[in-house]
């Protein structure tokens, strides 16, 4: 029982599953400064999750989320640099 290592589970903000941390990208908002992805999962401020399929940011997108997640307007050119980073990945996983 002792050797049972938790493993922390996020929602995505696309789909709304309950998923490994691993699996899905921190999206952050620093208190000064853009929204962006981070890949380490340890930058400081305020994060949301998302997983990595181009799909999930769509809806999210669609849905306002990220707007809701971080209480503010998300300009349409953050949704563009998440679309480019995503892609970038899918090629290296």
């Amino acid at each position: 029982m002792a050797g049972v290592k938790k493993i922390p589970m996020r929602m995505c903000i696309g789909c709304n599953v309950m998923k490994p941390k691993k699996e899905l990208i921190r999206v952050v908002k620093p208190k000064e400064g853009d929204i962006t992805l981070d890949f380490t999962g340890k930058m400081a401020g305020r994060g949301a999750y998302i997983c990595r399929s181009a799909e999930c940011l769509e809806k999210a997108a669609k849905s306002h989320r990220l707007e809701k997640s971080f209480s503010c307007r998300v300009a349409p050119e953050v949704y563009e640099v998440m679309r480019n980073a995503l892609s970038e990945t899918d090629g290296n996983s």
